[in-house]
């Protein structure tokens, strides 16, 4: 059957970044087509406005000039013509992210938001595209990876005709070209697939067993069958690269090179920790947000802002279940676990920010805070991502609690997920709550309402101890302590603090936060500055520094902003009790046995 509208797309010019796309509509609108490109791409809640990329954008009808007027910032229209019209523009694309479009020598890599016209009218119909290789021989070993539905494709290369049933499918399939490397395994009798480019040296075997304990976990958490037939993990790892991005039947991943499993490697280094914890992440949301999702998605407008409060619920809880993963299938122990979770809650108190922003406000405005964080960002608002983490654990801990350990968070998960496959709809923004409620048989209105509508920290330590765990708050014992797991409790005295973040910088520090109340705040320094010396001292090793200093000694300081020298004094203060101890007992953390 012939569809409405077709695309086509190439790498033009990997020197210069772009990639050619044409469209064509059979029969375009009597008053003149629209087209458009989206402002924003599911999974990541920032108006990101892909048409400043557009370089060059043409029409034509039976070889003939087509006129075209820009209406808005994203939004063009033809001429009323009689024949099939044809759109053709250049896209730049060196975009080094999971969420937009990337093309050099080494490799090609698109969202279709970023590159795809949006045809008015036709959004609903199907449609195809046909993925072409570079006219360039010095990519011609190139392969495509998709899990676009192939039509008409090459089976060595992946070059060749692909189809979607909507806009939306269309773009919820992004592409993936280049020299990779691919592996494959099954899980719960499902194909998986890794490509992994850039450049590394690693044991890729031993990655995919890992991963498919992570995915046999989560498709029988939720129960089988899985909600796709295939799925592809899209991998580019590099230099200080990280990221994902999630899509109905495979995800786009980032990380570095070293965070991969060396041969022979034993054990579970930190950075290969963190790589699994995003496989998990970007998994789980194929059921928790890429069919489970609000209703303020469904269908999703990408011209503007999609505002709902529920991100707390989607990425939250998704962040919850990340790390809780590797535990249940085995990948790691609950002390590695629970370390991992003693950084998260450290990570959540040491911001004020969360005394004066709720958990649902932080979800309405991502749009405007979350994803436009600057030096304040710590003093003025909380993350619906770790704090809704710990939201989840909170609510788990709970409702094992409270019905003598008949209910946990798995049977919500497992509820939505049935309501889900029942009705495809949306969830209502009272909805989440609503089956929570329904689910454990417990009026759960005033939890909600302190951990979601509330500033009032959670009660950590009560719901911990019903499990097992000790856990209080401690002063840092230095720069780089995030929280930790113990062996028993020792009060160390604490050690002083300036009341910062910060980066070291070829003429000493930058600050990158100056946090409420600290030394630094009070003494007129801010984010962005370089200190450079203390009590004439050049700064550096600040713990060191600080060491032979007492709380309440003023220190001189001097400190560059932009240009300009300042010279102030500080009073020094011991630093706050904000970091996590966890102290299981021989039993103890039992809800990470279920």
């Amino acid at each position: 059957m012939t569809v409405p509208v077709r695309y086509a797309i190439r790498p033009l010019s990997w020197q210069a970044h772009l990639f050619e796309v044409k469209l064509t509509v059979r029969q375009p609108a009597k008053k003149g087509q629209l087209f458009r490109l989206p402002a924003w791409i599911p999974g990541s809640y920032m108006i990101r406005d892909f048409a400043r990329h557009i370089v060059t954008v043409r029409a034509e009808s039976g070889q003939r000039p087509v006129a075209l007027t820009k209406l808005d910032k994203h939004t063009w229209q033809a001429e009323p013509v009689k024949g099939p019209l044809t759109l053709t523009c250049e896209v730049y694309a060196y975009d080094l992210s999971v969420r937009g479009a990337y093309l050099d020598g080494e490799r090609g890599f698109f969202n279709g938001t970023s590159v795809f016209f949006i045809v008015d009218g036709y959004e609903c119909d199907p449609c195809e595209v046909e993925v072409l290789p570079s006219p360039d021989t010095a990519l011609d070993k190139w392969q495509v990876a998709t899990t676009l539905t192939p039509v008409d494709v090459r089976k060595k290369t992946g070059f060749g005709v692909y189809r979607a049933e909507s806009y939306d499918e269309l773009v919820d399939h992004p592409v993936e070209m280049g020299r990779f490397e691919r592996v494959t395994f099954k899980a719960c009798g499902v194909p998986h697939e890794f490509v992994v480019s850039g450049r590394f040296r690693a044991d890729l075997k031993r990655l995919v067993r890992d991963a498919k304990k992570i995915c046999e976990w989560q498709i029988k958490l939720f129960g089988q069958p899985a909600p796709f037939e295939r799925y592809l993990f899209m991998l580019f790892v590099g230099n200080g690269v990280y990221g994902g991005l999630e899509h109905r039947s495979s995800t786009a991943l980032m990380a570095g090179r070293d965070d991969l499993p060396a041969e022979g490697a034993e054990g579970i280094s930190d950075g290969y920790l963190q790589l699994l914890g995003l496989i998990s992440h970007e998994y789980f949301h194929s059921w928790n947000v890429k069919r489970m999702k609000p209703a303020a998605f469904v269908p999703y407008d990408l011209s503007r802002e999609g505002h709902t409060r529920l991100l707390w619920a989607f990425e939250g809880v998704t962040s919850y279940y990340d790390d809780l993963t590797l535990v249940r299938c085995g990948l790691i122990d609950k002390k590695r676990y629970l370390g991992l979770l003693a950084q998260n809650i450290t990570g959540v108190v040491r911001g004020s920010g969360r005394l004066k922003q709720n958990l649902e406000d932080a979800s309405f405005d991502a749009w405007t805070k979350y994803y436009r964080q600057d030096e304040n960002s710590p003093n003025s608002q909380v993350s619906y991502y770790t704090k809704g983490a710990l939201v989840a654990l909170a609510l788990d801990l709970t409702l094992r609690r409270d019905t003598g350990g008949q209910r946990s968070l798995d049977d919500v998960m497992r509820a939505l997920w049935q309501k889900w496959l029942q009705d495809g709809r949306g969830l209502a923004e009272d909805e989440w709550e609503r089956i929570a409620s329904e689910v454990s048989g417990l009026e759960l209105g005033s939890f909600f309402d302190r951990a979601l509508r509330s500033t009032e920290d959670l009660d950590l330590p009560g719901l911990l101890a019903t499990q097992g765990v000790q856990m209080w708050l401690a002063p840092a014992q230095n720069g780089g302590d995030r929280g930790s797991v113990v062996a028993e409790r020792n009060d160390l005295p604490p050690r002083l603090s300036l009341g910062i973040r910060a980066v070291p910088d070829s003429a000493g520090v930058k600050l990158t936060h100056v946090l409420d109340g600290g030394a630094a705040q009070k003494a007129g320094l801010s984010g962005g500055d370089v200190l450079m010396a203390l009590d004439g001292l050049r700064a550096g090793d600040l713990d060191r520094q600080l060491a032979r200093y007492r709380p309440g000694d003023v220190v001189r300081v001097h400190a560059f902003r932009r240009d300009e020298l300042i010279e102030t004094e500080l009073t020094l203060q011991s630093a706050a009790a904000d970091t996590c101890r966890l102290l299981p007992e021989a039993d103890g953390a039992r809800w990470l046995d279920a």
